[in-house]
């Protein structure tokens, strides 16, 4: 019998894995089954029950994606320390998640809340408000999940497999599952990725430390190159042009994290606020793991890897391809695949729920049954995973990449409502959608006067417009060659005309809506009378109890009456 070659071994490795990610996924519609799937809290937040293990799998299968593991190590083979900032917004994330996800959690669970836009509409009073979120939460969504499928997209051409079926077969398969098991299937397949990652990371340490001198000559080449290149923005530590737009984009990119519906989906199937809180002080450990596998952009440096077909996402698995044993690159390609799935599942589900409960239940059907809102969210998420599907496979791949930066810059407009709103109702709904729009429409300027840059000295214009988030000072006349990034400019303009025009709206005598919400809501946990309890818990001690009927916060307390009009 012939011996396989390296390719070969690679795929069964892959096929073999992908199989088992597949079989549990479907399995998971049976894992400590509810005596009912058939509702949106069962099917899209699996119960609200997820333990600490879970918990702790899921919501770093959530954040930790696969476009993260393949693009930014790339980023870092290109201009070095630049590529990096995704470590320190990771670090700046966490705190703020900490604070503000507790008080989500809590009035989410009091109310019945399966989405953001739903406390949005309750705090404030609006049902306009609330579709806003809803939308802006779909719209940055989208082409996120699309940006998964660049990282299997990546895989697949490096074991040498065709573009089109092998991609949407793979994504077929995280249809089904997820359609099957709801959020359950990621959940319990986020246990294999991180298992996989780790083993990743484990790979990246040896096969680097195996070699004459370890660490120092790899650190060493990438500095002579970056060097030796016409570029300014490139090196092994920071240019001094590029630490505005360093520290505005990783602050940018934390505000945006936490806002994102895929993150606040796995934040509300944590048990109770302790289980939520354990996790997100535990989970800055995992930010290590995303440090070195970034360096394998300066791996790839020392060892020569080029991307096949000019295709930079390519970087990190042909570096594998070429220096690690076959069964071991099929592995790390597995991780690449299943950490795709993963998140594009829990992403899709969210943007389904926004859909189902924002818009279909507000403005189609308000009678619609638990039942009918479970197909409708089933139905909706399958529509946008072919959706990203046939972008990726009908369309520039730089395409999803364009429509990602203008999704980060959406998503955080909705902080004053969503993050702010959960510590204050001071603000006027109209001055919130003001703001918002003002904020969006600073952001798409200024990200249409962004162009793209190319070339060997980095500065030749390949794109005039929509060419980046980096929004060049020298728009203005500042003559620095420093950036900022767009989203922190578009948020600071809506924070502003939110701020000055809250008073306003009320001195003209427009009414403000009226709060749904008590502030005991926002601190309420497991036990208290006022939380809604599921009827089982996935890792710990089933529970029997009845869930009440969904909260009408339509029928409102008034937020302050003495300044009614």
């Amino acid at each position: 019998m012939p011996a396989m070659d390296d390719q070969t071994v690679q795929l069964v490795v892959f096929t073999l894995i992908f199989g088992l990610v597949a079989i549990m996924g479907f399995a998971a519609s049976r894992w400590r089954r509810p005596n009912d799937i058939h509702s949106l809290e069962e099917w899209g937040l699996g119960g609200r029950a997820f333990g600490n293990w879970v918990t702790f799998f899921l919501l770093s299968g959530d954040v930790y994606t696969a476009y993260t593991f393949v693009a930014v190590p790339t980023l870092v083979y290109g201009i070095g320390a630049a590529g990096f900032f995704p470590v320190p917004f990771l670090v700046i994330v966490y705190p703020m998640l900490f604070v503000v996800l507790a008080r989500f959690w809590s009035v989410c669970h009091v109310h019945g809340f399966v989405t953001p836009a739903e406390f949005v509409r309750a705090r404030f009073g609006s049902r306009e408000l609330g579709t806003v979120i809803a939308v802006l939460g779909i719209v940055a969504t989208m082409p996120y999940i699309a940006l998964q499928l660049i990282g299997i997209e990546a895989v697949f051409e490096v074991m040498g497999l065709p573009k089109g079926w092998p991609l949407t077969i793979a994504f077929l398969v995280l249809a089904l599952y997820t359609f099957s098991s709801g959020l359950r299937g990621p959940a319990l397949v986020s246990i294999v990725k991180d298992t996989l990652v780790l083993w990743s990371v484990l790979c990246v340490v040896l096969l680097v430390s195996m070699k004459p001198g370890g660490w120092e000559p790899v650190f060493r080449l990438a500095e002579a190159k970056f060097t030796a290149t016409p570029r300014t923005d490139d090196g092994l530590l920071l240019p001094a042009q590029s630490e505005l737009n360093y520290v505005t984009l990783a602050l940018g990119s934390a505000v945006a994290l936490f806002l994102y519906p895929h993150t606040l989906t796995g934040v509300l199937a944590s048990r109770n606020r302790g289980t939520l809180r354990r996790n997100l002080a535990v989970l800055p450990i995992y930010t290590l793991t995303l440090g070195v596998i970034m360096l394998i952009g300066f791996a790839a440096i020392y060892s020569g890897t080029q991307p096949l077909g000019g295709n930079g996402n390519t970087v990190v698995p042909q570096w594998f391809n070429e220096n690690a044993p076959a069964w071991t690159a099929g592995m790390v390609f597995a991780a690449i695949g299943v950490g795709a799935m993963v998140p594009a599942a829990i992403m899709s589900i969210a943007a389904a729920n926004l859909f189902t409960r924002d818009i279909y239940r507000e403005y189609f059907r308000p009678q619609a049954s638990a039942k009918e809102e479970t197909y409708v969210s089933k139905t909706v998420s399958l529509t946008v995973k072919f959706g990203a599907l046939l972008v990726i496979l009908l369309l520039n791949t730089q395409f999803a990449i364009d429509l990602q930066l203008i999704g980060g810059v959406v998503i955080m407009q909705t902080l004053p409502a969503v993050a702010l709103g959960l510590y204050t109702n001071w603000f006027h709904r109209w001055a919130l959608g003001t703001g918002i729009g003002a904020g969006l429409l600073v952001g798409m300027v200024m990200l249409y006067q962004v162009p793209k840059f190319g070339g060997a000295d980095g500065r030749t214009v390949v794109r005039e417009h929509f060419g980046g988030s980096a929004w060049p000072l020298d728009t203005i006349g500042i003559d620095s060659g420093a950036s900022v990034y767009v989203g922190v400019v578009a948020l600071a303009v809506n924070l502003i005309l939110t701020f000055l025009l809250t008073p306003v709206f009320r001195n003209l005598g427009i009414l403000d809506g009226r709060d749904g919400t008590r502030d005991n809501d926002y601190v309420a946990d497991e036990g208290d009378p006022t939380v809604r309890r599921m009827t089982e818990i996935l890792d710990g001690d089933p529970v029997r109890e009845p869930v009440p009927a969904p909260t009408n916060y339509f029928t409102p307390i008034p937020r302050r009456p003495s300044t009614r009009r």
